[in-house]
């Protein structure tokens, strides 16, 4: 059977009630929105859902809420971002028994300057913990959040040692030329590109899709880029704009200005809050740039 590309998945924001809780109700309805525009999956707790600010058991209440909302768990892939292997192993292990479609898998970034040889043996822990339930496995790189970067050569020792538990790399290191020597040397499982400006051209090297931020706003126009590989002006020009300030919640100020819920650019200290005035630009923005309003 031939595999089917990754395709697009929301990167999700997580929603917070007045009282700083999260709203499991609200992010099902938003998941489900994000997967009627097109989206084949939704990520929760990574970088755009604020997952290092989420607990143990407003985790474990999400898989809940989204099971009982009628989210299917293999729509869903869970991000861990842990610096204890004992903490992954067991973030890991309840998005696998829950059934979700695989795990997002950050290194460990307390500690600064470790070697090739120490990020493998923490990895290599965490999915020997795992054991035969080990499976869908996306090593994240993204070391401008961890300050740890997945060198091309570790991920190729990973596969070597784990070959049937990863399958693929989410790349959000921003770095080209990183990116090109990635998609040569591993294009055989899902590479995902984490820039949405670099997204045509990596699909038409070989990437499979991405778990992006942006799908959160305008799914639709970043299912042309993973289907065709064809650049889009306004993609580039709204990523730019949302780079300008704290990258979280400039997204969850789009969320808000496309639902009209005002709720959604709530976030979870230590961030705060994309101020009023930049909030309406980028929702101005976004209005000229025609994307699709909530239904």
């Amino acid at each position: 059977m031939t595999k089917q590309p990754f395709g697009l998945s929301a990167a999700l924001v997580t929603a917070f009630d007045d009282v700083n809780r999260v709203d499991a109700e609200a992010m099902v309805r938003h998941a489900a929105w994000c997967l009627g525009q097109g989206c084949g999956s939704v990520t929760l707790f990574g970088t755009t859902g604020e997952g290092a600010s989420i607990s143990a058991p407003e985790r474990s209440a999400v898989l809940s809420a989204f099971a009982a909302g009628g989210i299917a768990p293999s729509s869903v892939i869970g991000c861990v971002m842990a610096n204890a292997a004992g903490d992954a192993i067991a973030q890991a292990s309840e998005l696998l028994r829950w059934g979700a479609r695989g795990v997002l898998l950050a290194p460990p970034s307390y500690f600064k300057g470790v070697s090739d040889d120490g990020i493998f043996g923490w990895f290599a822990e965490v999915l020997s913990g795992l054991g035969a339930s080990a499976r869908g496995i996306i090593l994240y790189n993204i070391p401008s959040v961890t300050a740890v970067e997945l060198s091309v050569s570790l991920i190729g020792r990973l596969r070597a040692a784990f070959p049937d538990a990863i399958v693929g790399v989410k790349d959000s290191s921003g770095n080209w030329s990183y990116t090109e020597r990635l998609l040569a040397e591993h294009k055989d499982i899902a590479i995902l590109i984490g820039d949405e400006r670099s997204l045509a051209a990596g699909v038409r090297q070989g990437a499979e899709g991405a778990i992006s931020g942006m799908a959160n706003v305008f799914p639709d126009r970043l299912l042309s880029l993973v289907r065709q590989g064809q650049g889009d002006a306004g993609v580039d020009e709204l990523v730019n704009a949302v780079l300008a300030h704290p990258v979280t919640p400039a997204v969850k100020a789009l969320v808000a200005h496309r639902t009209g819920d005002p709720a959604w650019a709530r976030v979870r200290s230590p961030l705060v809050p994309t101020p009023e005035a930049a909030r309406s630009g980028l929702g101005a923005l976004l209005d000229r740039l025609g994307a699709a309003k909530a239904a």
